[in-house]
């Protein structure tokens, strides 16, 4: 592991691929006090999930930049996270499909949503 400056390193595979750890690799909700625990919850399943589809992406999809979530995948964590409130989603029917300008399974942000 190489040191770039202050919780800033370089990890280099064998295979030549490199990533940067940021505090360690720690989540970095972690390092903040007073964080609660359901917030580290969507912080995990969000870094998780953009993880496994970086580990799955074909070679040169992703270069040394930083990449929004895309909005099924956040939209997806949301999901598993709405029985804490004791809440459920219903399928769009056709007329608030049509109404709303969206696909009965999403994306539902706006592309302006960030």
């Amino acid at each position: 592991m190489d040191d770039v400056r202050m919780n800033v390193q370089h990890l280099t595979f064998p295979n030549g691929k490199r990533i940067t750890l940021i505090a360690e690799g720690r989540i970095m909700n972690l390092c903040c006090s007073s964080v609660p625990s359901f917030f580290v919850s969507i912080t995990a399943s969000t870094q998780a999930l953009g993880l496994i589809d970086m580990f799955h992406a074909p070679s040169g999809k992703y270069k040394n930049d930083v990449y929004l979530l895309p909005k099924k995948m956040d939209e997806y964590v949301a999901s598993l996270h709405l029985p804490a409130f004791d809440a459920h989603l219903t399928e769009l029917n056709d007329e608030q499909s049509q109404f709303l300008g969206i696909n009965k399974s999403g994306p539902f942000k706006p592309n302006y949503y960030r």
